[in-house]
């Protein structure tokens, strides 16, 4: 996969349902591709992050799971990153973090 254009969803969901295993060596080298083309100075921090990415999927149960647990990741990030701007702009946070919602996740009987 050279670009984004020449990504086929399709293909994708496909390979994930009839092959999974080449599903997965595909994903691997599209995500190596990706570190690769990125600057020297960012191939480290990327390979790390993509460990830690890979972890977290390994860590979950489900497919569901692991999407959860990558957000969460993100939210995480994207929260640290907010906090640096607002330091650097001279701006303050705000005091009280947000609570954290919790829900509870309803099985429901597979179709046939």
């Amino acid at each position: 996969m050279d670009s984004a254009e020449d990504f086929d969803i399709d293909e994708w969901q496909r390979l994930a349902v009839e092959d999974p295993q080449e599903f997965e060596r595909r994903r691997e080298a599209a995500i190596r591709a990706v570190i690769e083309q990125a600057p020297p100075e960012h191939q480290a921090r990327l390979l790390r992050l993509q460990s830690n990415i890979d972890l977290e999927r390994r860590r979950a149960k489900t497919a569901l799971g692991a999407t959860v647990r990558l957000q969460s990741m993100m939210w995480e990030r994207f929260a640290a990153l907010r906090a640096a701007l607002l330091t650097l702009t001279g701006e303050e946070q705000a005091e009280a973090e947000p609570t954290l919602r919790t829900a509870q996740v309803l099985q429901f009987p597979r179709g046939k």
